[in-house]
């Protein structure tokens, strides 16, 4: 096993749980797997393909990423091929002349050949060694992305009962991992759920407003990062992409409404770095397996949870920081609603409606995004902050609501907690309703409190204190409202309550951005990348295929400058060192030689956390900076001359400073207004910059604060 690893894939260890399952596959015993988007599981089936005789059949619904994840298996020297209705029958017929010809390793399919009875004979013939279920979560009715066409794979245990089955999904509650493994048969299988923490991805959730231009502003601030932007429908899609172009912008747009060629075309723009944001609808699938995806937007609000981390998950697959922001607006809710109102089973329509609930508290509560999102999967987050959420930070503003909080939960202890949310809120508001005078309710104490605001602003106060345990939900068809023991300590005046600021927040934010999990060298990665690209093109794969961000960035922290210290590279396997080894050296050699007071590091790569503050390396356009300013230049007039932004001078120089350069920090700021901001950090007990700038209201400018940090950070040293 290890020695497959690092001699095909080129790792020096497993992730977490990669190993245990890898095992229980060789001793053919079928495995149940929910592991998050960029845990690892393609490896989980390809190296035991590797290892085992016989063919390996994946089972994939993403047609359009299969040609990819055949690429990427051929890159490694893995025999593979794929069969889908994008095949002409030739090239059918050469990819089964290799199955029964026993030259296949790795064989990907759409489940509904399973459907075709011819199929499944001619598979008969073939010595197998496993079946691996792909996006496993299609064939459960309960999840968010059923395909009836997976209901075929319920016949696969039956039909061949001694061959192991793997499945794998990247979403699934406890609920649809038992309807997966019934549905397809996993016999007594080894289960695993791994945790949905995806600590390389920020989450926030912004109040929609001009969704277009707040977009753009984001784009703009980031320069010319890939991302995905998801819209509601084809419409939407085509028309944002089309201002995002208008304005500059490198996008394409991508739905089922397109010719599946401009669809294909628009889909390997973006894979191959050709194009930057891709704009697409939320309902169409679009199987991107690109590694460097560095944010994913959602426009609208998503139907359910299980879609939006699926969708989010494809963000930062390389494990290095990227965003995840959500655009929420309440219009949103009453445009999903009406769609759900057209569903005529009733159970189906009061679980769509449940889901989009969750959904409206996962954007509208003032609670740790992340802990939401682990705890709708039943996974409890232990730390109190997380980091890397807009809640967390303080990006979000927030709000005491506790005089509110203990009137919603004095009507709830003077009705002897046996009532549910909408007579609460009656009591609250001072309904006149025949019930409430029924109850004798119109002479509880706190009937009426809270008449002066709606109806809505009631309901947002119980839906916050649901979702941070103040109060509970007890009860079947009919729940009553309960206190938790924190609700109590709110109640009476032990404890503080705070929520979210329901009107849009008028202060500007921005969120972490450029921060990788190692500190490399930009300059010679943009030659690597270059590099990278010319292979990418001739071979006509996507650049990750070559080599994903983090291998490049890799090589650019350890400069490996012989075959040997080129091996110990992560991602860099005994083919990929064969074919492209030598060509990557000779540009890492020729960059040392140019630049020789380079210090190479001895010590093995070892991550940083997403909330420290790591140090790139100097390139070219810095040092040019960097000679300016030693020649008396201010901040502006190096802008002026080199043609580039304030923002960007200044964000050379906090890296300057960073870097233990020789910077006259007093030509930068003034020292009294330096002194200032020192102690506002501090005082804040942050290095986030947007706590800093918010609460001076904007008088403190984002790149002042960031030079100041720079400053503090390099003297504590």
């Amino acid at each position: 096993m290890h020695d497959t690893l690092k001699r095909v894939f080129g790792f020096q260890s497993f992730r977490p749980n990669q190993k245990v399952i890898i095992n229980h596959i060789l001793k053919k015993r079928d495995v149940f797997a929910v592991m998050s988007t960029g845990g690892g599981k393609s490896l989980c089936y390809q190296l035991p393909a590797k290892i085992m005789e016989g063919t390996t059949v994946v089972i994939s619904p993403l047609i359009s990423l299969m040609k990819d994840q055949v690429d990427a298996a051929l890159g490694n020297g893995i025999a593979a091929a794929f069969l889908n209705s994008s095949l002409s029958s030739e090239e059918m017929s050469a990819v089964n002349h290799k199955l029964h010809n026993h030259a296949l390793e790795l064989l990907y399919i759409a489940p509904e050949r399973f459907a075709m009875p011819n199929f499944l004979e001619s598979l008969r013939s073939v010595p197998l060694s496993l079946f691996a279920v792909d996006e496993a979560h299609c064939i459960s009715e309960w999840g968010h992305d059923f395909r009836p066409d997976y209901l075929n794979l319920s016949n696969l245990t039956r039909a061949f009962p001694n061959i192991p089955v793997a499945a794998f999904t990247a979403t699934a509650t406890p609920n649809v991992q038992d309807d997966i493994i019934n549905k397809i048969g996993l016999r007594t299988p080894y289960i695993v759920r791994a945790s949905f923490n995806r600590p390389n991805l920020f989450y926030q959730v912004k109040r929609k407003k001009e969704v277009g231009s707040q977009i753009l502003e984001f784009l703009r601030e980031h320069g010319n990062e890939p991302g995905i932007i998801y819209r509601t429908t084809r419409d939407s899609v085509a028309k944002l992409a089309e201002f995002l172009v208008s304005n500059g912008i490198s996008a394409l747009p991508y739905h089922a409404g397109l010719e599946g060629e401009v669809r294909r075309a628009n889909q390997e723009a973006f894979s191959k770095d050709k194009v930057n944001v891709i704009v697409a609808t939320i309902a169409f699938g679009m199987g991107i397996d690109k590694s460097n995806v560095r944010f994913v937007i959602h426009a609208d609000l998503p139907k359910n949870i299980e879609g939006y981390y699926q969708e989010t998950g494809r963000a930062g697959r390389d494990g290095e920081l990227a965003n995840c922001i959500l655009f929420f607006a309440v219009q949103d809710i009453s445009k999903i609603r009406y769609f759900i109102d057209q569903v005529q089973d009733g159970v189906e329509r009061s679980i769509v409606m449940h889901k989009l609930n969750q959904m409206v508290a996962y954007a509208s509560h003032y609670v740790c995004r992340r802990r939401q999102l682990l705890g709708y999967f039943g996974e409890s987050y232990p730390e109190e902050n997380c980091g890397a959420c807009d809640v967390c930070v303080g990006m979000v503003e927030k709000v005491d609501a506790t005089v509110d909080a203990q009137i919603v939960m004095s009507a709830m202890a003077r009705t002897d907690q046996r009532f549910g949310i909408n007579h609460i809120i009656d009591i609250v508001t001072g309904a006149n309703t025949s019930r409430i005078r029924e109850l004798n309710h119109d002479e509880v104490k706190t009937y009426g409190a809270g008449r002066h605001k709606e109806k809505d602003h009631w309901r947002f106060i119980v839906d916050e204190l649901l979702a941070q345990e103040a109060i509970v939900q007890d009860g079947g068809q009919y729940p009553v409202l309960k206190l938790t023991k924190k609700g109590s300590n709110i109640l009476y005046g032990r404890e503080a309550v705070t929520a979210l600021k329901r009107e849009e927040v008028k202060k500007r934010t921005k969120l972490p951005k450029g921060i990788h999990y190692e500190s490399f060298d930009e300059a010679l990665f943009e030659r690597l990348r270059l590099l990278r690209i010319k292979f990418a093109e001739e071979q006509q794969v996507p650049p990750y295929i070559i080599f994903s961000d983090m291998t490049l960035h890799e090589m650019c922290v350890y400069y490996p400058a012989t075959l040997t210290d080129m091996k110990k590279i992560s991602g860099v396997g005994d083919v990929k060192l064969q074919r492209y080894g030598a060509d990557f050296i000779s540009v890492i050699r020729r960059y040392l030689n140019e630049n020789p007071g380079i210090s190479i590091p001895d010590k093995q790569p070892s991550p940083v956390t997403v909330n420290e503050i790591p140090l790139k390396r100097t390139g070219n356009t810095i040092e040019k900076t960097y000679k300016l300013f030693k020649q008396g230049l201010s901040v502006k007039e190096i802008a002026e001359i080199r043609n580039l932004a304030i923002s960007t001078i200044s964000g050379h120089m906090e890296t300057l400073i960073r870097g233990g350069r020789d910077v006259e920090i007093d030509r930068l700021i003034d020292p009294a207004r330096r002194e200032s901001i020192e102690k506002l950090f501090r005082k804040l007990k942050t290095w986030n910059t947007a706590p800093l700038v918010d609460g001076t209201n904007g008088k403190v400018s984002y790149e002042e604060a960031k030079l100041v940090r720079a400053y503090i950070l390099r003297k504590a040293r």
